[in-house]
């Protein structure tokens, strides 16, 4: 990207106009140092069902069952393009007087990432089309279409585009400032300006790029959630550690113990036990794989299945507040709330991360002077005791027996729980 004659070249920039989570293109603005596509994406648009009252079809006026039967085909240069369709309520042709009237009011959008499609099957399906308003999540309506992924070259060529960047190079060489990248989205002026023109709510509402609402506590449970569920396997994973060592299936723990011994007498079969479990997850789950892409939003992910109505209020409420005063102060009583609970969490993190550096700061000398006399002993007993013994005995010291267990809390905790932190001089 360079300044010549007053004009600014992005040739090797990819000028984003969609949300990375969704974007449909990631080329640079240069044809030249375009790659060669990878296959096309076939869409077909059959109708709508049950519409209440643009994949830039052509208008169907006063019809709740419109019927399109378009065929439209993109080349695909990433497998995780993201197609948008959207269905808009547009204003009768000849204008209106009113201005909100003549506005294209939205009734839904259906995404679908490529990359969960299966090569040459066709997928066709009817789509529900929800809209979250200010009354809750609303189906506006149901959207029939007809999608194939045709790849045109090899398979392989297809698996290596998943190791190559998705932007182009200079993204990377020169990075643009994040600061400065929502300059870059112009799209809602260029269509404006095509023919026949694309309303600018259209463009924007297409690419997430409206108004954005304000704090939403329902969508900060939605992603609490999604982080809960996409980290449950290492809760599982706790679980079982746990019943382990509680000897709650005796048979698992003593084969645990056997298969301790193994990886400590042979650690070069480590790492292909982990892979090959891994593995073995994958091809488990293959049976209950989806059969079918699911690109519309989820109601019971979204937390709008019952949203609260206050909750929902504030979500859709103006920047700055269009509510009336006791009705904001009731608000950023809530929002303190939280966020005493989110101090507190921050505060505990950095009270454990100070006690780690307390270990070796000589804050409390007695305590610096116990661990770096530790760290003395446990270096000389591993030089002289060979590890795979140090392995296997640490291992069976975790897994014995509950009744050679003491209740109390081990003396390593209590002597990590005694060490000083900056949380008694905060004020």
């Amino acid at each position: 990207m360079h300044m010549h004659g007053g004009r600014l070249h992005v040739h090797g920039y990819h000028v984003a106009d969609e949300p990375p989570y969704a974007s449909s293109d990631f080329r640079p603005s240069a044809r030249q140092l375009w790659d060669p596509p990878l296959g096309v994406a076939e869409l077909g648009i059959v109708g709508c069902k049950g519409l209440l009252p643009m994949a830039r079809t052509r208008t169907i006026s006063d019809s709740f069952d419109p019927a399109w039967n378009e065929q439209y085909t993109w080349p695909v240069y990433n497998p995780c393009t993201v197609l948008t369709v959207g269905m808009f309520d547009d204003p009768p042709p000849d204008g209106e007087k009113d201005a909100a009237a003549a506005c294209s009011r939205p009734m839904g959008k259906v995404r679908i990432r490529l990359s969960t499609l299966e090569r040459g099957r066709v997928y066709r399906g009817l789509y529900p089309l929800i809209m979250m308003l200010a009354t809750g999540a609303k189906r506006m309506g149901d959207v029939e279409l007809a999608i194939r992924f045709a790849t045109s070259g090899s398979t392989l060529d297809v698996l290596h585009a998943y190791g190559r960047p998705a932007l182009p190079a200079m993204h990377h060489l020169r990075p643009v400032p994040a600061a400065s990248r929502d300059a870059l989205r112009l799209a809602a002026a260029h269509l404006a300006r095509s023919e026949p023109p694309l309303r600018r709510e259209v463009a924007t509402w297409m690419l997430d790029a409206a108004e954005p609402r304000g704090f939403s506590m329902r969508k900060l449970r939605a992603n609490w959630n999604r982080a809960v569920a996409a980290l449950s396997w290492v809760a599982d994973a706790a679980r079982w550690v746990e019943d382990t060592r509680s000897w709650r299936n005796p048979t698992a723990t003593a084969m645990a113990h056997a298969v301790l011994v193994l990886l400590a007498w042979h650690p070069d079969l480590v790492v292909p036990t982990v892979t090959l479990h891994v593995a073995a997850v994958g091809v488990w789950k293959y049976r209950r794989r989806p059969r079918a892409p699911a690109p519309h939003p989820c109601v019971r992910a979204s937390m709008a299945e019952a949203p609260d109505r206050e909750e929902l209020d504030e979500e859709f409420d103006t920047i700055p507040s269009a509510r009336p005063p006791e009705v904001v102060r009731a608000r950023y009583d809530r929002a303190r709330m939280v966020g005493a609970r989110l101090q507190t969490m921050v505060g505990d993190v950095a009270t454990q991360a100070e006690r780690l550096q307390a270990l070796v700061s000589w804050r409390d000398p007695r305590a610096t002077g116990m661990f770096v006399a530790l760290c003395v002993l446990v270096a000389m007993a591993l030089y002289m005791v060979p590890i795979k013994m140090v392995a296997v005995v640490a291992g069976f010291y975790y897994l014995r027996h509950p009744m050679f267990r003491d209740r109390m809390p081990a003396p390593v905790i209590n002597f990590f729980r005694r060490l000083p932190s900056m949380s008694e001089r905060i004020m």
